[in-house]
């Protein structure tokens, strides 16, 4: 299994940077460069353990998830339903940990495999670089978003 991230202190708390991680429909297409679109399954209407979502990535790319673990403020963690024919297995999550200036780091993981097996230990290598690529991006569009007021704003109204 391959393994890539990339992590960010941002000026929230970690309930907040938690709430911005899991947004939503207009609030996430706000702050994450990778998302085309995004939307709970099977009825669900929030994110929670066992809840599936399908994303489509810009590039037309889509991904059938579901949430393995979620406990906020602390992480979250999604497992590959479906996906790209090359993944064998896809899966990602984020943590949150307090800093003692009241900011919070978040770090944000993807652990991979790649098919064909035979092509795996180059496409994997490759995929890592690419991979890395990606969540360094969407990691400093989850930063702008913990900056930005509009954002903040949504994540807390939901909670309220």
């Amino acid at each position: 299994m391959t393994r890539t991230g990339s992590s960010v202190v941002v000026g929230v708390d970690p309930a907040t940077a938690f709430a911005v991680s899991q947004s939503t429909g207009a609030t996430r297409l706000r702050w994450d460069p990778f998302i085309h679109e995004q939307h709970f399954l099977d009825g669900a209407t929030a994110p929670g353990k066992g809840v599936r979502t399908q994303t489509r990535h810009r590039s037309g790319l889509r991904m059938v998830s579901e949430y393995v673990s979620y406990n906020p403020p602390t992480n979250v963690g999604m497992t590959m339903v479906q996906g790209p024919w090359f993944f064998a297995s896809f899966a990602g999550g984020w943590r949150f940990a307090p800093e003692p200036d009241g900011r919070c780091r978040a770090t944000w993981r993807y652990s991979f495999t790649c098919r064909p097996s035979w092509l795996a230990p180059l496409a994997e290598r490759v995929g890592a670089v690419v991979l890395r690529r990606d969540i360094d991006r969407r990691i400093a569009g989850f930063a702008r978003g913990c900056a930005d007021p509009v954002v903040v704003a949504a994540v807390g109204a939901r909670d309220a």
